[in-house]
């Protein structure tokens, strides 16, 4: 693992990439370097999880063997025009900015550096992200398993190949504000039918966190998970059927068509 790592931009995910690399005992507090453009930022990480913070990029850039940008996929290009000619001979640079592609970080760059590209999504708040990894090929193995250690400290992390990064954003990087709003549905149709609000919502979200949770422990085909529950002219296949007929699974296919378009046109505009 390389010795120290920064961050540029302390938002929620530099957040929780941080809690979980000191929860995982990966790097010490005092070896993870913050910097963003709001002090409110940086006394809330500085007061959480007691790292080294300041208010000047280059600063950190100089310290940092892993610096991982955490910024808007707009701010790319500023950000590295500031720091490019400060970060050390070896660094590795983390992007994590959708539709940020490898060779669009490497000609901000205008030289070689290694670079891991990752798209990591929100539930990395709770210790449960869902990140995919792909990298230039200046990066070795063993640092790009120092990178997916860091990601396993906070979720799950899987290598893909990079051309599959809109799909990714689409059913991972996107995808738990669908989950969101299932659970809301979920929960409406509980209210509608007399539940409290408090525990409609609390019964929704403990329903798809223990099916994902079954989804991943068990092995077995969601396909064949549903059959399980389905039991002949019962309650379930009833409402599986109604769902069927307003088209719910081609909604959600084409919700994820959507996005993996939309993705693609914001790499285009890069």
């Amino acid at each position: 693992m390389k010795k120290t790592i920064g961050f540029i931009g302390c938002g929620n995910m530099a957040s929780a990439m941080i809690g979980g690399i000191i929860n995982a005992g990966l790097i010490s507090s005092d070896n993870i370097y913050g910097s963003d453009t709001s002090n409110q930022r940086l006394d809330f990480v500085k007061e959480k999880f007691n790292i080294i913070t300041n208010i000047d990029n280059k600063e950190t850039v100089s310290f940092s063997d892993i610096l991982v940008l955490s910024v808007k996929p707009n701010m790319y290009p500023k950000v590295i025009e500031e720091i490019k000619n400060y970060v050390k001979d070896d660094v590795i640079i983390v992007t994590i900015a959708a539709g940020v592609d490898l060779a669009f970080t490497e000609k901000c760059f205008g030289k070689e550096i290694k670079i891991v590209r990752v798209m990591p999504n929100t539930p990395a708040l709770v210790g449960e992200g869902m990140s995919a990894v792909c990298s230039n090929n200046k990066v070795q193995k063993d640092e790009l398993d120092s990178i997916l250690k860091i990601f396993n400290s906070f979720g799950k992390a899987e290598i893909i190949d990079e051309k599959l990064m809109p799909a990714v954003t689409a059913i991972s990087g996107s995808s738990p504000a669908y989950v969101y709003m299932f659970i809301e549905a979920l929960a409406d149709g509980g209210v509608l039918e007399g539940l409290p609000r408090d525990k409609a919502y609390k019964m929704a979200a403990q329903a798809v966190l223990g099916s994902a949770k079954m989804v991943l422990e068990s092995g077995k085909n969601p396909a064949a998970l549903k059959d399980e529950v389905c039991s002949p002219a019962g309650t379930t296949i009833e409402a599986v059927y109604t769902l069927e007929k307003n088209n719910f699974r081609g909604a959600v296919i084409s919700a994820v068509e959507s996005c993996t378009e939309k993705t693609i046109k914001m790499g285009k505009k890069n």
